[in-house]
C-alpha cells in the first residue's frame, strides 16, 4: 500500500508557463489604480507569491499597505485579463505532459496539492487550462501569507514527510525554511537536489520524487 505522503507543487514554471503573465498583472493594476507599475518598480519587489508582489507595488505607488477588499479587486481584474487572452485563444499555456500525468499518477496513490504564489482564482483558472484534475486541492496566495506560510498551511496536520516541487530559488528557500526536500524543474534552481527539465517524463517525475522522499533507493 502507498504511502500517504504530502507532496506539493508550484504551478508556474512548474507544470507549464503562461506567457506573459507579469504584463497581464502590471495591466490588472493600471487598470485598477488608474497607471500601471513599470518594470522597474516590478523589479524592487522582493516577494514570490501575488499578495506580496501586489502589496510591495501598492506601497511604492501609495505608501501604504494593501488591504484585503483592494486584493479582492486586484485578482478580478488579473483573472479577467488571463480570461481574456487565453480563452480568446491570443495566446495558448504550456503544459509540461509528462510533469503533468506523473503529478496525477503521485495523486492516484498520494496526496498532493498544488500550492501557488497566483491569487486564489486565478490559480482555479489556470489549473483548469493545463487540465488538472478538479480533485487535487489548490492553495493560492492569501493575504498575510508568504510562500512558506502558504506550504504550512497545505500541509497542517498532514503525516510527513513531506516535499515541494518548483522551478525557482524562491521555491527552494520555501522548502529549506521548512525542513522538506525538493524537487527542481528546469535549470533555474541550482543545487544538491534532484533536478528534472520541463520535457521530461512522468516515470522519470515519480521516481525522483519517491528517491527524494527516501521511498526508494
Amino acid at each position: 500500500m502507498e504511502l500517504p505522503v504530502p507532496i506539493c507543487f508550484d504551478l508556474d514554471g512548474t507544470l507549464g508557463h503562461f506567457s506573459s503573465g507579469f504584463v497581464l498583472l502590471r495591466e490588472a493594476l493600471g487598470e485598477v489604480w488608474g497607471q500601471a507599475p513599470t518594470v522597474e518598480e516590478l523589479r524592487l519587489c522582493h516577494g514570490s507569491t501575488d499578495w506580496e508582489i501586489v502589496d510591495e507595488l501598492h506601497q511604492l505607488r501609495f505608501g501604504r499597505n494593501l488591504d484585503e477588499a483592494g486584493y479582492s479587486i486586484y485578482e478580478a481584474a488579473c483573472v479577467a485579463r488571463f480570461r481574456k487572452v487565453f480563452t480568446s485563444g491570443a495566446q495558448e499555456a504550456v503544459g509540461y505532459r509528462g510533469i503533468l500525468e506523473g503529478l496525477h499518477r503521485l495523486a492516484a496513490t498520494r496526496q498532493v496539492w498544488i500550492v501557488s504564489g497566483n491569487a486564489p482564482e486565478l490559480l482555479l483558472f489556470k489549473a483548469d487550462v493545463l487540465g488538472i484534475n478538479p480533485a487535487i486541492p489548490r492553495l493560492g496566495s492569501l493575504p498575510h501569507h508568504g510562500r512558506t506560510d502558504l506550504l504550512k498551511r497545505a500541509l497542517s496536520g498532514c503525516p510527513g514527510p513531506h516535499l515541494y516541487v518548483g522551478d525557482r530559488p524562491h521555491d527552494l528557500a520555501a522548502a529549506q525554511a521548512l525542513g522538506l526536500p525538493f524537487v527542481g524543474i528546469g535549470d533555474s534552481v541550482p543545487g544538491g537536489h534532484r533536478s528534472l527539465s520541463p520535457d521530461t517524463e512522468a516515470e522519470h517525475l515519480v521516481s525522483a520524487v519517491e528517491a527524494a522522499l527516501g521511498i526508494l533507493p
